[in-house]
């Protein structure tokens, strides 16, 4: 399973609570987040590594999520936050860490201050920084959509897309838009240590799409149950290696054991692809006629699997479909097979949203907006985490590409339509929530 089909754990996340750094001198409350942040984490890669070297699993990342940045620098007595996302590098830095997620805000009903001192910041602090990564929630099914939060959103995409356009726009894959966020999720971007969580805990993000790739070559031709518990006993097999991880990090660092993200994590690698595993159940290619009814499945038996295997599971669980990071994906698009109506599509039944996915780069603000309007309304109705993060390639058109390496790999710039919505986003207000909200 780890050497020819790719099983490996995409990150330990540890997150930590910034309450107590709070201060109304932005300086001393940097220099608290800065102490606090190295202290907690100052074992966490090392102690990554050791479980790696004697149990012969990979871990390709090594994470930190702190309290959300809007949360902890509302005391402080100042405008711009990048000086907090500044800190939060370096802090990222010395501890060895790949991404720190946290410089974020929770506006589904409403702005604080500092909420909207953060969200005005963010172009400037990712553009800035090399391990920071953002988050917004604008919306839950409790509360609807904040449209005035998702009309600034288009606009913030497009502001870090411009200060980056010299490395394709990088900015806006380090920045995601929820709705219905979940307080313990390790993944990046959009990763944060919510309130509701402890001061310190360890969360684990499994992968293995070419694991259960594999199992279900041995089933062709198969009926979809057959299937279905294929992906469950090695969702199952997937979950108590990270159960496995997550317990051994826990004891180590001296840190209670938060979640197991169940979440199927692919990477640009041929072989570690969530679109092969719908190809292998029989579709052509990955966009055709079938894909949602596959994804369906697929996420489905693997919140099974993985449930059984692991009482403290959590963050997103499920499968991941982002464009840039699944070489799949980028051959389905390439084809002409998946389009981003057909993504919008299959977001209704997978574990996130649209993610990492570019657009030309002219695409205007208000378009971004109603795009993450659209992701939004199908999270709130659907009471499920549903997320944009998307890219509007500086200078490139359709059929061009935007390339960052590593796990964030390559995007194909995707035609989006070109009728405008400005009318309808420039209406702000509350999107109001459904009606099967009200539960009480």
């Amino acid at each position: 399973m780890i050497e020819v089909e790719k099983l490996d754990i995409r990150t330990i996340t540890m997150g930590i609570s910034l309450q107590n750094c709070a201060d109304e001198d932005p300086k001393k409350a940097q220099r608290k987040i800065y102490d606090k942040i190295t202290c907690c984490a100052e074992n966490l890669v090392e102690v990554g590594r050791q479980i790696e070297i004697e149990y012969g699993v990979p871990i390709i990342n090594k994470r930190v999520s702190v309290t959300p940045i809007s949360m902890v620098a509302a005391a402080s007595d100042i405008q711009d936050y990048c000086g907090f996302a500044e800190v939060l590098d370096r802090a990222a830095k010395e501890v060895g860490v790949d991404f720190i997620g946290g410089f974020s805000a929770l506006v589904h009903k409403g702005y604080t201050l500092s909420d909207r001192k953060l969200i005005e910041s963010i172009p400037a602090a990712l553009a800035g920084t090399d391990r920071v990564c953002s988050s917004v929630n604008v919306a839950t099914t409790r509360a609807g959509i904040n449209m005035d939060a998702v009309r600034e959103m288009g606009g913030v995409i497009k502001r870090a897309s411009e200060l980056t356009a010299d490395r394709d726009g990088i900015a806006c894959a380090k920045l995601v838009v929820f709705a219905n966020v979940p307080e313990d999720n390790p993944f990046m971007a959009g990763a944060f240590h919510g309130p509701g969580e402890p001061e310190c805990t360890v969360n684990v993000g499994i992968s293995g799409p070419g694991t259960v790739k594999a199992a279900l070559e041995h089933a062709h031709g198969q009926p979809f149950d057959i299937v279905a518990e294929m992906v469950k006993k090695t969702s199952f097999k997937i979950a108590r290696v990270g159960q496995l991880v997550a317990r051994e990090a826990s004891k180590r660092l001296n840190v209670p054991f938060g979640i197991i993200d169940l979440s199927l994590a692919p990477t640009p690698a041929v072989g570690d692809s969530v679109a092969e595993i719908l190809e292998e159940m029989g579709l052509e290619r990955c966009g055709g006629p079938g894909t949602t009814a596959a994804l369906a499945l697929l996420n489905d038996a693997v919140k099974k699997g993985g449930i059984m295997a692991s009482s403290h599971v959590g963050g997103l669980s499920g499968a991941f479909i982002p464009v840039s990071e699944d070489a799949g994906m980028i051959a389905a698009v390439e084809s002409g097979a998946l389009c981003l109506e057909k993504l919008e599509a299959m977001t209704c039944v997978c574990s996130v949203g649209l993610d990492m996915i570019a657009v030309p780069g002219d695409t205007s603000a208000e378009t971004i907006a109603a795009l993450i309007a659209d992701e939004m309304a199908i999270g709130m109705v659907n009471n499920k985490t549903t997320a944009v993060r998307i890219i509007p390639a500086p200078g490139k058109k359709v059929g061009e590409s935007i390339e960052f390496g590593g796990l964030l790999g390559r995007a194909p710039v995707m035609r989006i339509s070109s009728f405008k919505a400005d009318e309808f986003i420039s209406r702000g207000g509350r999107l109001p929530a459904p009606l099967h909200s009200v539960r009480n």
